[in-house]
C-alpha cells in the first residue's frame, strides 16, 4: 500500500491452465464419441443369427452386398468383374486370407451365394457370412 490508501497493481506472473484443460477435455470427449461413428462402412440391414460372435485379432477383408445388389470391398464400390482381381492383389493371392461377406437382409439369397461362389472359385478357402446377434424378444 502506498501513502494514499490504494493498492498498486501487480501483474500476475502465473499461467492459468484451467481454461486450456477444459477445452482439451471437451475435445477429447467429442473425439471419443465421433471416432466410432466414422468407421461404420457401407450401411446394410444384416439378418440375425444365434451364432456366437467372432473374435479375431486381425482385421479381415469384408465384401458387402447392399440392398441394390452392388458390391463393396471394404468401403469402396467394386464391380463383379473387378472383385476377384482386387481380392488377389490385396491378399497377395493368399488362399488362407479371412474374407467376410455381409449381405443386406432385403437382397436375394442367390446374389449373396453368387458373390461367395466367385470368391471360392478364386481359391479363397476362408469365406464366411456376417450376421447380427439375434436379440431375445421380451417375454410378456
Amino acid at each position: 500500500m502506498n501513502g494514499n490508501g490504494r493498492h498498486r497493481y501487480k501483474p500476475m506472473s502465473d499461467i492459468n491452465v484451467t481454461p486450456m484443460v477444459d477445452v482439451m477435455l471437451v475435445l477429447l470427449v467429442i473425439f471419443m464419441v465421433a471416432a466410432p461413428l466414422l468407421t461404420v462402412g457401407v450401411p446394410v440391414d444384416l439378418p440375425q443369427s444365434k451364432a456366437p460372435a467372432i473374435t479375431e485379432p486381425k482385421e479381415p477383408l469384408v465384401i458387402t452386398v447392399n440392398a441394390e445388389g452392388k458390391l463393396f470391398l471394404q468401403n469402396s464400390e467394386v464391380g463383379d468383374d473387378a472383385l476377384v482381381p482386387r481380392l488377389q492383389a490385396i491378399t497377395k493371392s493368399n488362399p488362407e486370407a479371412d474374407i467376410y461377406v455381409r449381405g443386406d437382409r432385403a437382397i436375394n439369397y442367390g446374389r449373396v451365394m453368387e458373390v461367395m461362389g466367385m470368391v471360392s472359385a478364386a481359391g479363397f478357402t476362408k469365406v464366411s457370412l456376417i450376421t447380427e446377434q439375434q436379440r431375445d424378444k421380451a417375454k410378456h
